[in-house]
């Protein structure tokens, strides 16, 4: 064992991922196959192989976890639901964001009716309807608007704070938006995207975020911003992290983005929860959550 495969031991049950240590050629050492924590095999002569398989079918069942929801749990039969999609020229050309497939999908496989508007079409599209949703969920950027068009006694979140909930880190999120009013002059935030896209005049991560957190701060902060895999491992001399909903990592990516930041004592937070809570809606839109996933 080098020092570089007990670095990664310590990471995988840090990060709690199932493995297994395999050492080969089993056959020149005389190690037994049945050793609790390492496991010999040897290519040569078959020595373990059919056991290593074994274990690894075994490791594959312990891991497999409950079905998820990222919606569907928070409703009740009969409920629908209205889906608030802004298109703008941040809106890609002839498809839908993931995180709105994601809800769309789900809603239709456990027969759950809905209807999708714009936030300009808001108003007119609930006057249209005979009874109230349970659940209005809007993009994040249209925030304000769909907040001030939804009825008091209607539900309201974002596609982003169910994200967080569904990919877990929504508590930490929940404190790192509340952390957005501690920053001072010349702090610096880390705005990171998971995934590259072009950048446009009007973008959310390295034009509008800044600007709304300035404007919500009164303060003048500097901005670090990274994309795609590039998210540090060290964040040192960052006050908060800013991340977007994260659609295109899997759990385990964003958990470990979540993990390193909170680690390091920096809070973090997703651009849908930063928003609600700069526009003074975070407590309207954690209604529906339960407790025990923000609290």
């Amino acid at each position: 064992m080098t020092a570089q495969d007990m670095e990664l031991e310590a990471l995988f049950k840090e990060r709690e991922i199932p493995y297994l240590t395999v050492f080969n050629k089993a056959d020149l050492t005389g190690s037994s196959a049945t050793n609790p924590s390492k496991f010999y095999i040897s290519a040569l002569t078959g020595e373990g192989i059919h056991e290593l398989k074994e274990r690894i079918g075994a490791l594959a069942g312990q891991n497999k976890k409950e079905e998820k929801f990222v919606v569907t749990d928070l409703l009740k039969k009969g409920d629908f639901v209205v889906l608030v999609i802004p298109v703008d020229e941040s809106a890609p050309k002839g498809r839908l964001i993931l995180p709105q497939q994601l809800v769309m999908r789900e809603l239709l496989d456990h027969h759950f009716a809905f209807i999708s508007c714009q936030d300009t079409d808001l108003k007119e599209t609930l006057c249209k309807l005979k009874e109230k949703p349970a659940l209005i969920i809007t993009d994040s950027q249209a925030f304000e608007k769909v907040s001030a068009d939804t009825p008091e006694d209607i539900m309201l979140t974002s596609f982003s704070i169910l994200m967080a909930r569904y990919k877990g880190g929504l508590k930490q999120q929940i404190i790192g938006a509340r952390a957005l009013a501690t920053l001072q002059d010349g702090d610096t935030v880390l705005i990171s995207e998971g995934c590259t896209h072009h950048r446009q005049c009007k973008d959310i991560g390295t034009v509008k975020m800044p600007g709304w957190i300035e404007e919500y701060t009164g303060k003048t902060l500097n901005y670090r911003f990274t994309s795609g895999g590039e998210f540090p491992d060290d964040l040192t001399g960052v006050s908060l992290v800013v991340h977007c909903g994260g659609c295109m990592l899997n759990e385990a990516q964003m958990k470990s983005r979540v993990q390193t930041a909170v680690k390091q004592k920096v809070p973090i937070v997703n651009y849908g929860i930063a928003i609600a809570c700069m526009h003074g809606i975070l407590d309207r839109s954690l209604l529906i959550i339960p407790t025990e996933d923000k609290s």
